[in-house]
């Protein structure tokens, strides 16, 4: 919850020219708050930029006050949403049926849903966190067929490394999303993000390890420049 449409407007005028010198390898998406999203959409079109949403609900109408639609987000050209962040379960009541069917909601609209699972700091100290990842990944992506599963995109964010600065060790990370990558037959070509305290200093070492395919990335992204230069080091790895 950052950034008005005027605030969102300000940093696309200095970020995606940043972007324009960035290699064509690293696909960017910015995901505004719903506010944001036709002003985002204005100042992205014609850029390489892709616009994403940060949450929708699984219906396509009716009686679901405060709610937004995959149609409604199709129409400002969003191509990706984010579903089941970590937030969304904790504050507001996400489960893994809501996230299962938001999921297939986005897919049948040509919509890419971004999958956030994660472990608690008390779940990784029980050590229940690979259980936990390759629960809530199989419950996301139940009734998914697998030809659909390279449509989708899936993000480790441990709870306990997100907003704190206490990200977690890029081998472990590695290690996890591993464990994410063979909790389902289908998932080898499924990009994994990172999410959790990724920042410019960082982002190299962990798009580096062979599981991890890209960041899901919070506070570091606020900034645009700072945001620019992320990227900047992630697009190094590759080059």
């Amino acid at each position: 919850m950052n950034k008005t449409a005027a605030q969102t407007q300000a940093f696309l005028d200095v970020f995606v020219p940043r972007t324009r010198a960035l290699s064509e390898a690293i696909e960017i998406v910015i995901a505004p708050p719903f506010t944001a999203i036709p002003a985002a959409a204005h100042a992205l079109r014609g850029t390489r930029v892709l616009l994403g949403a940060q949450n929708m609900h699984w219906e396509l109408q009716g009686a679901f006050t405060g709610e937004v639609s995959a149609p409604m987000l199709r129409e400002f050209g969003v191509t990706h949403v984010i579903v089941g962040h970590s937030e969304r379960r904790a504050l507001f009541g996400e489960s893994d049926r809501t996230v299962s069917l938001k999921v297939k909601t986005a897919l049948a609209s040509g919509l890419t849903p971004i999958v956030a699972v994660g472990e608690t700091a008390e779940e990784r100290a029980a050590g229940k966190c690979d259980e936990r990842v390759t629960a809530q990944t199989r419950a996301a992506l139940e009734g998914v067929a697998r030809t659909e599963l390279a449509n989708v995109a899936m993000a480790y964010e441990p709870i306990w490394a997100i907003g704190t600065g206490n990200n977690c060790d890029p081998k472990e990370a590695d290690r996890v999303m591993g464990v994410i990558r063979a909790a389902l037959d289908g998932l080898e070509a499924t990009p994994i993000l990172y999410g959790g305290s990724m920042n410019v200093a960082n982002v190299a070492s962990y798009v580096a390890c062979p599981n991890v395919d890209g960041g899901l990335v919070g506070g570091a992204s606020l900034d645009p420049n700072g945001f620019a230069d992320l990227i900047a080091n992630a697009a190094s790895v590759f080059s």
